[in-house]
């Protein structure tokens, strides 16, 4: 594999068009400008579909580039990473990943101070302060096939899953919008049914029936939830938020919690710190998202990977 050295030093940036309701594809002619005066040194390609994000990725890092930029929602920014992590021989020590955030949550730029104004976001680029965050793996089963996925924020099982799910689809539809997650989450309520589940926390093994769980890195998910309100990205530890079975005034009286993290106060939540969670569900069904893109079906694992990627933040 013949690696071109100058491309070490230049920027790829991965866009996908569709994000924010295809709202990257009627501003990108305004960012690549932006772009181009900001000084930075760039090279670009537009996702025609879901996924390519990593096999463009991977083609880039194949050719030598080691710095990239996701423009787009949470789901470009997971794609981009997952890449990056996968990469034989990766460190995050050598290799740079920034947002240009234009999805409908930005729940990882949230966490992160990151401007949603693209301007803004790319001038934050343009200052490079850097921080070195913590990764999870998953180990999930999609069609009887096991397979694995790396995230940067949280992932979602059980209710969370199924929102996620019915929002992807819009999105893929073109009709997904800010208020998408949370009136999917309003629907969602009156279908989805309590699991019991089996999760063996640093090897400490619980039984609940369980209305969602979140495993994750980072603080916020669905559009500035706070689902993991004491989530440190470098501390070395996934945190761990399972809202057992509820009823259903009782959720929509905790929705307003839910923004500010003053919901794992309740006594049907449990919260938790691990480096390694297994769960499993005693029927088929349970479903798991990670950084807002639908992924698969239990028995997960998921594993924490300690400052594993090197991120450009915000002030």
């Amino acid at each position: 594999m013949v690696v071109n050295e100058e491309l070490k030093n230049r920027w790829f940036a991965v866009v996908n068009p569709h994000a924010g309701n295809r709202s990257i594809g009627k501003e990108w002619e305004n960012i690549h400008r932006t772009l181009m005066r900001s000084g930075l040194e760039f090279d670009f390609v537009l996702t025609e579909r879901p996924l390519q994000a990593i096999e463009l990725t991977g083609n880039a890092l194949m050719a030598g580039y080691r710095k990239f930029l996701a423009i787009g929602g949470d789901g470009t920014l997971n794609e981009v990473a997952h890449a990056m992590l996968g990469f034989e021989g990766y460190r995050a020590s050598e290799y740079l990943l920034g947002l240009i955030p234009a999805g409908t949550g930005n729940d990882w730029g949230r966490m992160f101070n990151i401007p949603k104004k693209s301007a803004a976001a790319i001038q934050t680029i343009v200052n490079g302060k850097e921080f070195v965050q913590d990764v999870g793996l998953i180990t999930y089963f999609d069609s009887g096939h096991q397979k694995k996925r790396y995230f940067v924020n949280i992932a979602g099982m059980g209710f969370d899953a199924m929102v996620a799910q019915k929002t992807n689809k819009q999105k893929a539809e073109g009709k997904g919008n800010a208020l998408s997650y949370l009136v999917n989450m309003v629907t969602s309520l009156f279908q989805y049914q309590p699991r019991i589940i089996q999760v063996e926390i640093d090897e400490k093994k619980y039984n609940f029936n369980t209305f969602s769980m979140s495993v994750g890195i980072c603080k916020y998910n669905g559009g500035g939830m706070m689902q993991l309100p004491n989530a440190i990205p470098d501390d070395g530890l996934l945190d761990i938020t399972i809202i057992k079975k509820i009823g259903l005034g009782t959720v929509i009286a905790q929705l307003r919690n839910l923004y500010t993290g003053q919901f794992i106060k309740h006594p049907k939540v449990a919260t938790f710190t691990a480096r390694n969670v297994k769960i499993s569900a005693k029927k088929p069904g349970f479903m798991m998202e990670a950084d807002g893109e639908s992924l698969g079906h239990a028995p997960f694992e998921v594993t924490i990977l300690p400052l594993a990627l090197r991120v450009v933040v915000g002030d």
